[in-house]
């Protein structure tokens, strides 16, 4: 089995994700792909929580600044 990475655990939580939209699913099947859903979402966010960290040690190795982080503005209106 190949390495699980963020981008293929992220493609695979929305491939889950349109499957239970659907609404095609049983009680039961639904349930497993809901489980598997929450372990990749779990995956996925200690994969960015990873990338963070790493982005504040490498900017702080830079130059010993200390830098703030901000959220993220996609320039989305939420929808």
């Amino acid at each position: 089995m190949a390495r699980k990475t963020f981008e293929t655990a992220l493609a695979r939580l929305e491939n889950i994700t349109r499957e239970l939209e659907a609404g095609e699913l049983g009680l039961e099947q639904s349930l497993k792909k809901f489980e598997e859903g929450i372990a990749l979402a779990e995956f996925c966010n200690r994969k960015l929580e990873e990338a963070r960290t790493r982005v504040e040690l490498l900017l702080v190795q830079d130059g010993g600044q200390t830098i703030e982080a901000a959220p993220f503005d996609s320039g989305a209106d939420g929808a």
